[in-house]
């Protein structure tokens, strides 16, 4: 057998919004489970997109942010959210790229997608692949943790080296280095 996650419905009883945030909100809903009824707190949030951009040279193009529930700086993929009215995920990836590297990618097409936390988030962010690197003259102004974030190319087989001996943490950048290395291998 072949395994694939699958929807499933359940009857919500009752959805309240507990807590609302900047970016994501903590919902609280009461459903029917079998013959449960259960609640549960999860972080509601819009999705996001990242993008694993490698070099005609075989390197990956990574970022250094900082990132505050952590306390540390992480090396990652270039990554934002879906918080753009009416923007398609490949146009939300090419706008971060973008915005956080400076570079346009002349093809971009669908990697990998992934829940990020399933047992107390609904965020999912869908993985885009980026060749054929230009660096832009337009890129937008920083603001934010974005203002001190380090950009580098590192060569590729290093970094899937950093995320299998945990140097690299980020899960959108363990995950996106890892599809991409296995597609590469296949």
């Amino acid at each position: 057998m072949m395994p694939k996650d699958q929807p499933f419905a359940v009857n919500v009883s009752s959805s309240d919004l507990a807590f609302s945030g900047m970016i994501w909100n903590v919902r609280r809903e009461a459903f029917e489970f079998g013959e449960q009824k259960l609640t549960r707190e999860f972080v509601e949030h819009p999705g996001a997109v990242a993008v694993v951009a490698i070099s005609e040279s075989n390197q990956v193009l990574l970022i250094r942010q900082y990132r505050h529930p952590v306390g540390e700086f992480l090396w990652e993929i270039p990554a934002g959210l879906l918080d753009v009215a009416g923007e398609s995920h490949e146009l939300a990836a090419r706008r971060e790229l973008l915005e956080e590297t400076g570079y346009v990618a002349q093809s971009l097409e669908p990697l990998i997608e992934f829940f990020t936390t399933p047992g107390g988030s609904s965020e999912k962010i869908s993985i885009f692949l980026a060749r054929n690197l230009v660096l832009s003259e337009d890129r937008p102004e920083v603001h934010g943790e974005e203002v001190d974030m380090l950009v580098e190319w590192v060569d590729f087989e290093e970094a899937v080296a950093a995320v299998l001996s945990s140097r690299i943490k980020s899960p959108s950048a363990a995950v996106g280095i890892m599809a991409a290395a296995l597609g590469k291998r296949a």
